[in-house]
């Protein structure tokens, strides 16, 4: 406003060139601004002002004291020819009510939004009028004690009838501008802004105050054992998957081929109770070390859980040798192991479907079978080793295709199971060893805990775990509290600590208390594999639609890339709560682990910019969810919608934090509104700490924050900066280093096409009947050697190798060096010689009945039946007993290929009896010969009964 100045309401530009100025008018003497309208002659008689006798209405400026220019009236087109003074186009002379409180604007009042100056009036009339009501309503405004707003006297001049032609003529007399009023545009910006910040502190106080209730009251309810009714409802519904029983016939004999299937005790704790459910921990290995992979292992295995109902499903993805390390991953994982000596030391690779491009698509797996000993405890355990196919053997990394991959593997094998769909060849031969080490089929799984290999979890961690999805049946993921293992390695890991605490305890815990927790981090968490439902199963992580859409192959626009390549675990949880909106997703503070997280500064730049890019893309899916709990600013979907919106501003919220810390120092506060951003500001950044003394009562979580506070410019604008740059980098860069590896590779590059032949796709009961074909013609083959009509010995005199038929199929007999033990390592791709098993592996003893119980007679050297024993698991028959007859089992399958009909088929979800199921055992087990459904007979798939229906697709890629 310098060199602008207020004339009868207007604004004038003093500062053109070429302008005059009038005799006395000195601008060092004005404030900018500031009304000169006194230096003028106004005019003598308006027209409102002819009718009025009072001496306001014949005042003449000019003879006040101070006088004017030369009785020069001012209008527009005089004052631009006498002194080239400009108005400026569309400026108003405004005042707003703080103004009207100053010590110098103490003759100014306001008439209907005017603002009248009446120093000239004042100081002509020191005194007052006798008989002028206008003159005595003047004086009365002015003294009036209200220092701001007070001198409006808008009221006085329109409730007096007397008085209202005179407001008009003091508005022409005296007027000097107008009152400020907010334009429809500045209203709705204020609107806006206020709108803004009630919303954003609501959510901040909300979020704070549920995190509490969550912490105080919800998680200690949830982590409690589950109650005795429950109870009695988990035990119905455990009845239905079916354990292998231990059926005799009349004469004593075990009809499952052993005395007792159970007869393995369980190692863990002795406090088991039918609320134990089957859970499956998943460990999945890239890079890491003997120490790393020990660790976590050993803490899994001494988890408060009991042996029996837990399973530990290790996959190693590829031959991958870590960076530092002197052996590789795989070798690492199997030396941890006991092997079960029923299966080879060395098993043959089987193939499935992985998640890859091109040729890629093709991948082999070899299944180690076995138990991790710790302390006095025996733990199941399933070590999956990603071995490559044929074409990739002397390439590095054989068989790497990365984490989300090898989730799918297990997702793929409980989906498959569930809904007994046709099974790859590794799947089949996971449901064999799986279904020999448990002593139970695998649809009895219904938990899955999937943990990182860097992971350490705590004793009570998986306890507390179950007891929730115990309590709640609608509970479909949890996760417990991560916590820093390194906290102390470097200032890079000491400002992760608080950062890890906060985004647990007030961002998980406020989600939880409306189920809806956006991101269960992949290194700890905990899923339902299947749900139960009155009389039937509803399968939750292994729903087909999610296991599809988890595993899509085919990867192009920048929004998949982040989705699947960067945030696979993010993008597992936005799965379910997209497909399972009404079921919960919770977090319990009270189970906790320990990982190791980045030391070095460029680590943790290629980490947050996977998992902020993923987190973007992910939010951005879950907005788009509209039946999430509440409804507009009360539901998850709105407050998902303003985090979406926080993490995209983020490094300008830090410019503009940085900008208000600046102007608050050098701003002299002198009332409430200039304070009040300040207060917000700590308000925001000491609420954690308030969190922390509420919560978890650990003062060192201060100290914590206050490390984190001096890193906020590296959390709020370094990372997000570098992350938004890199926005189409889909690299896991410094995260994990491998050895020997070329920069830029990956597992997921396109090489060559993939042949959808060389992975065969068949239900349980035909590798079951391929098996036990296999199987009798060993022993057929066994008993002509033994009884001396072997082909091979007739080919030696001369007699040709005979032919024989067993049931459809014609098959030549060899023995001799073409009968070894090769034989016995069956290849269910059905393709490829196998390799002998190692030597020296023993038997499996738990097969071994004991004398009198139809094995072999004391002192007998063999024969068929030693012949048996010393046959691998899956190519043994089953059988009752050792002698040469065939068990129940096998009797049913040859009765059914007498008739022409397929073994009883495994049915999932839904299903009244699978392959091993007793009559009336909705689940599975052994049974006897049944009838099998006219539908069945002409050679089509059955349809599950009294479940779910589901028309199964051709697509080798159909889960």
């Amino acid at each position: 406003m310098l060199g602008r100045y207020g004339i009868h309401g207007n604004i004038y530009d003093f500062n053109l060139p070429g302008t005059k100025f009038p005799n006395g008018f000195h601008l060092e003497d004005l404030t900018p601004g500031q009304d000169v309208s006194n230096l003028f002659r106004r005019t003598k008689d308006t027209p409102s002002c002819v009718t009025l006798t009072s001496a306001a209405a014949k005042f003449d400026n000019c003879l006040a004291p101070g006088g004017c220019y030369n009785n020069f009236t001012v209008n527009r087109d005089t004052l631009l020819r006498e002194f080239n003074i400009r108005p400026s186009e569309g400026r108003k002379a405004g005042y707003d009510w703080g103004q009207m409180a100053m010590p110098e604007l103490v003759n100014y009042m306001v008439i209907d939004g005017n603002v009248l100056n009446l120093d000239r009036y004042f100081a002509m009339y020191k005194n007052p009028i006798p008989d002028d009501e206008l003159d005595t309503v003047l004086r009365n405004v002015r003294n009036a004690p209200r220092p701001e707003g007070g001198r409006d006297a808008t009221k006085v001049f329109f409730r007096r009838e007397s008085l209202k032609e005179s407001a008009s003529c003091l508005v022409e007399k005296f007027g000097a501008g107008y009152i400020d009023k907010a334009t429809p545009g500045c209203f709705a910006s204020d609107l806006f802004m206020f709108v803004s910040l009630t919303v954003v502190l609501g959510i901040v106080m909300s979020r704070f105050a549920m995190a509490i209730i969550f912490d105080w009251f919800l998680s200690a309810k949830l982590a409690k054992p589950p109650s005795k009714s429950k109870v009695q409802t988990l035990a119905s519904a455990a009845s239905s998957a079916t354990t292998i029983p231990n059926n005799k016939d009349p004469s004593g004999k075990n009809l499952n081929g052993n005395n007792n299937p159970l007869a393995r005790a369980p190692s863990g704790p002795s406090n088991a109770s039918i609320q134990d459910l089957h859970t499956c921990l998943l460990v999945t290995c890239y890079s890491e070390g003997e120490s790393s992979l020990r660790t976590t292992i050993e803490s899994l295995a001494a988890t408060e859980y009991p042996d029996n109902k837990k399973l530990l499903f290790i996959i190693c993805d590829g031959i991958i040798t870590g960076s530092g390390n002197d052996r590789s991953t795989p070798e690492i994982c199997s030396s941890l192991m006991e092997l079960d000596p029923a299966f080879d030391s060395d098993p043959t690779p089987q193939s499935y479907i992985a998640v890859a491009a091109g040729s890629k698509q093709h991948n082999r797996a070899k299944v180690y079978a076995g138990y991790f000993r710790w302390k006095n405890r025996r733990v199941p355990t399933v070590l999956v080793v990603k071995c490559g196919n044929e074409e990739e053997h002397e390439k590095p990394k054989a068989g790497n295709r990365g984490k989300r991959d090898s989730q799918l593997i297990l997702m793929n094998f409980f989906s498959r199971v569930t809904y007994n769909d046709r099974m790859t060849p590794l799947d089949y031969e996971l449901f064999r060893k799986i279904q020999h080490l448990m002593q139970v089929t695998p649809d009895k799984f219904e938990i899955v805990l999937m943990v990182d290999a860097d992971t350490k979890v705590y004793p009570s961690s998986l306890r507390l775990l179950m007891n929730c999805m115990n309590n709640d049946p609608l509970i479909m993921g949890l996760c417990g509290e991560t916590k820093i293992a390194n906290k102390r390695q470097s200032w890079v890991t000491a400002i992760q600590v608080f950062e890890y605490y906060i985004s647990h305890h007030l961002g998980k815990g406020f989600e939880s208390v409306f189920g809806g927790v956006t991101c269960l981090p992949g290194c700890f968490c905990m899923y339902r594999l299947k749900a139960r439902k009155g009389d039937d199963w509803v399968p939750i992580i292994t729903k087909p639609e999610i296991v599809q859409e988890y595993s899509q192959n085919i990867v192009e626009t920048l929004h998949q890339k982040n989705l699947l390549l960067l945030g696979e675990d993010r993008f597992l949880t936005t799965l379910m709560l997209r497909n399972f909106p009404n079921r919960k997703m919770m977090f319990m503070p009270q189970a906790i682990c320990k990982t190791v997280v980045p030391d070095e500064f460029n680590v943790l730049l290629s980490q947050r910019r996977r998992w902020i890019n993923s987190t973007i893309h992910n939010l951005l899916e879950l907005v788009l969810v509209r039946n999430l709990c509440g409804t507009f600013c009360f539901s998850m979907q709105f407050v998902i919608l303003m985090e979406l919106i926080g993490t995209v501003v983020l490094p300008v919220a830090m410019i503009l934090t940085v900008v208000l810390i600046v102007n608050l120092s050098v701003m002299q506060i002198t009332n409430l509104a200039q304070a009040a951003p300040l207060i917000l500001l700590v308000f925001v950044l000491t609420m954690p700490a308030i969190l922390i003394l509420l919560t978890t009562r650990k003062l060192i979580y201060i100290a914590w924050m206050f490390v984190y506070l001096l890193a906020l410019p590296v959390w709020n604008f370094v990372l997000p900066l570098y992350a938004y740059w890199h926005f189409d980098d889909f690299s896991w860069g410094e995260t994990r280093k491998v050895a020997g590896e070329a920069k830029g590779e990956a597992h997921g590059n396109a090489d060559g096409m993939f042949d959808s032949s060389r992975v065969p796709l068949k239900r349980w009961d035909d590798y079951e009947k391929a098996r036990v074909r296999q199987v009798k013609r060993i022993e057929r083959a066994e008993r002509q050697r033994v009884q001396g009509t072997s082909p091979f010995l007739r080919a030696q005199t001369g007699t040709p190798t005979s032919m024989y038929t067993d049931g459809d199929s014609k098959s030549e007999v060899v023995t001799g060096e073409f009968l070894g033990p090769q034989q016995y390592h069956y290849d269910y791709n059905g393709r490829q010689a196998m390799n002998p098993p190692l030597a020296g592996n023993p038997p499996r003893p738990m097969m071994m009945g004991p004398p009198g119980s139809g094995g072999p007679p004391p002192g007998s050297n063999g024969g068929p039946q030693r012949q048996m024993s010393q046959m691998s698991h899956h190519q043994r028959p089953m059988t009752n007993n050792w002698g040469p007859g065939p068990g129940p089992q096998q009797q049913h399958m040859q009765h059914m290929q007498q008739h022409q009909q397929p073994p009883i088929p495994m049915h999932g979800l839904g299903s009244p009896v699978g392959p091993l199921s007793p009559p009336g055992t909705p689940g599975m087990g052994p049974m006897p010969p049944s009838p099998l459904s006219h539908q069945h007979q002409q050679g089509q798939p059955p349809i599950p009964q009294g479940g779910m229906r589901r028309i199964r697709s051709e697509n080798p890629m159909s889960p």
